[in-house]
Order: structure tokens, then sequence, then C-alpha cells
């Protein structure tokens, strides 16, 4: 095998570049031959690129940090040394210790000059480079009766190490939180080494051999915030106080608070509370850091009352040079309450009480003052309420039901329940069915949801999840109902469930296969036709209400249509049929050409319909029916003169259309009053054929429903968690 050798020429000698470098000295340049395969790794390792140095994650670093301190007297002496880099170029502000005193500073034997901000003492030192910084500092003993102790606040370093010298041969020393490494006595003192907690204050403290002798006790002085909510009912008044106190001077150990007569302390807590205890009426309150400045308790407290008025008691603190306050008032239940203040007790606006006393309350705030307490000022707050009963609010209820009930020869029942609900929060219908039933389906604004079973009863859902509505909106659901199978002749009962919410009206509409003959109806629900008719005064038009963008198919008829009462811009009409008969229900859909507005309307049980806020000019009036063929009216409507439209519908699957004139005499001639409520009554309304097809292509389950048949109608006015039946009876024809 041969190898590749390449002779590389060297351009500069390499003595020269050795001596320019002031290294030692190469021997005479000359030819190197080295393989070719070497000589291509050279080549690729000097063609890429440099690597760039990494910019450090922090400016500058403390490795560590040591303090040799000496105990003298009152006091703590001694130097701290920090020793640490810059990794950046240019100046850099670096803390190096806070929470004691610095009497001197020095970097590398120099003076340094220190920034102090928040109690931290920082340098600014210039990189890069390691550096070294000594301080003298000084803290201050505290001393008890036989112990002394001092704070040291230790550095955030690599590693904080202490050396302290304290009176007293083996004195006892501890660290916390830290490590005792060595104790030595010698001449009367004893030195301490201890590894610290890096960025943690430790607390240094030694037991004294003879009790010192305790400084005289500065006079005690503070401020007080008392916020007061009072809440008042018919048995007693509940008092919590948020106690806030400023101290100015001293270092009170306990605070004072007198309990008002007849009151009794349920609760007393607060950050710095370390106990308390009742003694000659005053609540005596503990705490647990005497050097601490500001301190903040929560008191509770409470009276029983038998009379509806009492004295809200303004809390004060023994010895307070100052008192300020607010006082909060609620109610609970229902009741009207009036405040009568006196003294220094100022009235205020709700808006203004203090955020941290609002969030105590829980009922409805009936007043609010503020105060100032002046030396020998006596401020008082009286209360006297009227109490009035409480009452069930109802969370929801039904302004209407429409329901529809297919009986089918073999006894079985398929009803269809709808309901117009207003609801405030109440998540589900109970609806306890009669025995033998079950719910198939439900909806909820025209969206599907699942029913629930409970031990109870069925629970229909009225709300869905992402559903919170702001009005009146539709539930509907279906029950299937076993029955008992029909005979030549008898009798029949048919039940609605018990329901939990109001329902203002009941309309019930049953309708029975042909070939059963029905009379001697009964129950606790009203039948139609034994109600009078409707006059013109208190005909409505409900069941032609205007829709925009909905099915028409998918309204109730629910009332009849007063064509007499029709005025401007209105226009209305009947739908008959070939016979001369009503068709209810039949859709009724106006569109004029002026605007492209489209109307939609559904014929009530006398085959009337009415829209409103038509356009004048060339009008479409098409209507449709289950089973007959569509028909088109076109007409020239003046909507400053109201007008009637007849429509005649013919058997059939398709459509036509018929041009009709505006001349009176292509008016159809309506139907009279009784033939209007005779069909009424035994007319079947959309309602039947829309659960009819519901059955066909919706329902889960397999009902021989009946297509021919009579229909009978029934209301009942305010029900509420009852059942409502109807019986009769019946023979084959």
């Amino acid at each position: 095998m041969k190898t590749s050798l390449l002779v590389v020429m060297l351009a500069v000698p390499a003595a020269v570049l050795a001596q320019q470098a002031g290294g030692p000295a190469l021997p005479p340049s000359g030819n190197v031959a080295v393989p070719l395969e070497e000589y291509n790794k050279l080549v690729e390792l000097a063609g890429k690129p440099v690597k760039t140095a990494e910019a450090p994650p922090v400016p500058y670093a403390i490795d560590r940090a040591e303090f040799k301190l000496r105990v003298t007297g009152e006091s703590v002496t001694g130097t701290l040394q920090l020793e640490g880099e810059i990794f950046v170029k240019g100046a850099v502000k670096v803390p190096l210790v806070a929470g004691m005193t610095v009497v001197d500073a020095q970097v590398q034997g120099r003076p340094l000059p220190l920034e102090q901000a928040d109690g931290t003492h920082t340098a600014v030192l210039t990189g890069p480079g390691e550096f070294a910084v000594t301080l003298e500092t000084g803290i201050e003993v505290r001393i008890e009766p036989g112990r002394a102790s001092f704070i040291l606040p230790a550095p955030w370093a690599g590693a904080v190490r202490m050396a302290v010298v304290v009176p007293g041969d083996n004195t006892n020393v501890g660290v916390v939180p830290g490590l005792v490494t060595s104790r030595t006595s010698s001449g009367g003192e004893t030195t301490v080494e201890a590894t610290l907690t890096p960025g943690q204050p430790s607390m240094i403290g030694w037991t004294t051999a003879e009790n010192a002798t305790p400084a005289v006790p500065k006079e005690v002085r503070f401020l007080s915030d008392v916020k007061t909510l009072a809440s008042v009912s018919d048995a007693q008044i509940g008092i919590a106080a948020l106690v806030d106190i400023t101290v100015v001077q001293g270092e009170p150990a306990r605070f004072g608070l007198p309990i008002p007569a007849g009151y009794e302390v349920t609760d007393a807590s607060g950050p710095s509370l370390e106990s308390s205890e009742v003694q000659a009426g005053v609540l005596i309150l503990n705490v647990s850091g005497v050097s601490h400045r500001s301190h903040q308790f929560l008191v509770s407290m409470e009276k029983s009352i038998d009379a509806p008025k009492t004295e809200v008691p303004i809390l004060s603190l023994k010895g307070a040079q100052r008192e300020t306050g607010e006082i909060l008032v609620e109610s609970q239940g229902t009741m009207e309450l009036t405040a009568k203040e006196s003294g220094g007790l100022k009235r205020m606006d709700l808006k203004e009480v203090n955020p941290s006393l609002r969030s105590l309350a829980q009922n409805p705030l009936q007043a609010a003052f503020r105060y100032h307490r002046q030396p020998a000022e006596a401020a008082g707050l009286a209360l006297d309420w009227v109490r009035f009963p409480d009452s069930s609010v109802q969370a929801a209820v039904a302004e209407r039901a429409v329901v529809t009930t297919l009986v089918t020869s073999e006894g079985r029942s398929l009803t269809e329940v709808r309901l117009t609900v207003s609801n405030q929060a109440q998540p589900f219908l109970k609806v306890a069915l009669p025995a033998g039933a079950s719910i198939l389906s439900a909806d909820v604004a025209g969206e599907k949801v699942k029913p629930v079973e409970g031990p109870d009863g069925g629970r229909v859902p009225l709300l869905r999840t992402g559903f919170r509505p702001s009005g009146p909106y539709e539930v509907s659901f279906v029950f299937l109902h076993s029955g008992a199978p029909f005979a030549k002749k008898g009798g029949s009962e048919l039940t609605l469930p018990k329901m939990d919410v109001p329902i203002g009206l009941v309309q019930w509409e049953v309708f029975l296969p042909e070939r059963y003959q029905v009379k001697n109806f009964g129950g606790d629900a009203i039948s139609t036709n034994l109600l009078p008719p409707p006059s013109a005064s208190d005909e409505s038009v409900i069941a032609s209400a205007q829709l925009e963008s909905k099915d028409a198919a998918s309204w109730p008829v629910i009332g009849y249509v007063n064509l007499d009462l029709m005025g401007p811009g209105q226009l209305g009409g009947y739908v008959i049929d070939q016979a001369g008969a009503v068709v209810p229900g039949a859709r009724v859909s106006v569109s004029s050409q002026a605007n492209g507005a489209v109307l939609n309307a559904v014929a009530d049980a006398g085959g009337r319909w009415m829209v409103s806020n038509v356009p004048s000019g060339k009008v479409t009036v098409t209507v449709s029916a289950a089973g007959f063929n569509r028909s088109e009216n076109h007409i020239d409507y003046d909507a400053s003169r109201p007008r009637r439209v007849g429509s005649t519908l013919r058997v059939g699957s398709v459509a036509e259309q018929i041009e009709v004139s505006s001349s009176a005499e292509s008016i159809a001639a309506p139907p009279g009053r009784a033939k209007i409520a005779a069909a009424a009554q035994k007319s079947a309304s959309a309602n039947v054929g829309n659960l009819q097809q519901r059955v066909a292509g919706v329902l889960p389950i397999a009902v021989d429903v009946p297509h021919a048949g009579t229909s009978y109608r029934f209301v009942r006015p305010l029900v509420l968690d009852e059942e409502t039946t109807v019986t009769f009876a019946y023979k084959t024809k």
C-alpha cells in the first residue's frame, strides 16, 4: 500500500516565530512531509469558526465571607472579610451586607465608598478580576436577665464563617441557624467558631453568669385604629373588630382591650399574638415580638338581645395616645334598620369603607361611620329596627306549559311538555313521573340534553354548559307511559307529572284515535269547550307572533287572532280547505318586494293569522300545511288600509300559485264563530303533527301513533308541584 505524502513549505521560519513569541528557539525552517489525510484534517480544523466566549450568567459572585467579632459591653465590633470575583468588564454594583452598621470599608487596602439603600450596603467594583473587601462593623447586643444575644445577618456567599469572642469562661454560646465547629476558653473569654447559613440572619445567644442590670424601660406610646363590623339579628349582635396598633415608643409586651358590658369574646387572632386571656373584664393580648413596631389583631365577640334595639360599642385600647376607626353595620334577614350616631361619629358612604372591613361582611350593609376620638369624648351608636318575615324566592318559574299527548290504540300515551322558563339559578327540573312512565328525550333552548333518573324521580336540566340565559327560554321533554289497553268501552285516565316549578298556565291537547267516541270528561283540568268564546276585548294575537329567522312550525298554537282589530301596517286572513273547514296550524309567510322582509305566522285554532309592520307595495302570501298543496297569493298592499287575505288549500303534494287581485271580491268570507269554535276544539294543531314526526325520526322507540283522530283541549291555571289529570269515558265506534 502506498501512502500519499505532501511536502509543506513554511514561508516564515519557525525559529523567527518562536523568537517573536518569546518562547524557546525552534529548529531551523525546512520542509515537513505529512500524510495527505493529516493535512486534510489540519485544513478542516483551520476552517472551523472560532468559538466566542459565552457571557457569564451573573456579573459577580462572593465566594466566601468571614466574620471576626468581639463582644464588649452592650455592643459587638469586628470585621467582615468578603472575597469574590467580577466576571464582566466595567463597573458593577455589588450588595455586600444588610442589617448592620458599617464603620469603614476597604478593598485591597484602599478606602472603598459604599452606597446605602433600604438598609443594604452596596459597593461599586470594577472587573473583570477578583476582589477582597474588608468591612469594620458594629452590632447592638440585646441584654435580658441572665441572657444576652445579637442578630448577625449572613451575606449571600458560597461559604460564611464566624469567629466571636464573648466574655466568661466556658460560656454556652448558641447559633441558630448555624453549626458551631469550635469552642475554646482562656483568659476569662470564650471563642466560638461557627458556619452560618448564607443569606439568612442568625441569632447568637449566650447565658451570663450574673444578671445584668435591666435597663429602665421607656414609656410605651402607641396609636390604635379599630375597624368594627356590627352584625344585627333578632337574637344577638355580633362584633368583629380589626385592631391595628402602631407603636411609637417603647416595647409593649401586651395590650388591653376592655370588653363591653354583656359581651362575650369568642375569638382573638393575629400574626404577632402569642396568647390571650380575660382578666377583670379586659381582654389581654400578649404579643411575641415586643420589638415590632406594628401589630394587628382580629377580635370577635357577641351579645344576646331580646328587643329590636341595641347600642353598638366603640372599642378602645387602654393607654392609646390616639384612637381612630370605622364602624360598619350589617343586618341578617329582612329588616328596616335606623342608626342614630352621637359624639364624634361621622356618617360615611358605604363605598368609602375600608376594603378589609367590607370583606368581613356577609349580609346587606345598612350604615357606616368613622371617628377620631378626642379626650373625654363619649361617642355612641344606637340601633333600632323593624323585622320583616322572610319569604322564599323561587329560583325558576314557568310562564306556561304547552302539553301534547298522543294516545295509541293499545292505551300507551306519548306526551311532550314544553315549558317557557324564566330561570335565576335552578339547574334541574324535578319531574315526578306517574308509575310506568319514563323520560325519552329533553331539550334546553333547542339543544339536546341528557335527562337523569334519581331515586325520587327524573331530572330534566334547565341549563346546559355554556348557556346562561338573560330572559325566558324553552325547555321541553318527552315521556312515554305504558297505560292500559282500550276495551270496547270503559274509562281511562291521563296524568301529567308533578314539576317543582310554578306554572302559570297549562295548555293540554290530547289526540285520540278516530275509532273511539269519547265523552264525560273529568279531572282537575278544564275542557276548553266549556269556556265562553273569546270576545273582541280579550282576543289576542299571541299565536301570530312574528318570526324573523325561526321555523314557524316550532311555535305552538296558544290563542285566537281577532282580525276585526287590525290596524295600519297589519295583514291577516283565513286558511280553509276545499270543503270550507278551517286549517289550524297552517304556516303563513309574508314577503315584501319593497324591502325583502319576510314575516312568518302560524294560523290559530280557527285558521286565522295576522302579521304586523308590512310595508306598502307588492306582497306575496305563501300558505302551507301538511297534506295540502302550497298556495301563493300575490297582492298590492296599502299599509294605511289593513286588509284580509283568504287562502284555500287543496289536498295534494304539488305546490300551486294563485294570483289574487286587490279587489274586495277576492277576499274569502270568514267562517262563522260557531264553526271556528267547533273546529278549534277537534282539529289537531301543528303540535300533534310535530310530535308525530318526532316519533318517526328522532325518538329511540317504536310507537304506533295514530295519524287520524280527534284533538281535545284542556287548560289549568297556576300549577305547582302537583299532578294534572284528565278522565273520560269511551266506546269503540
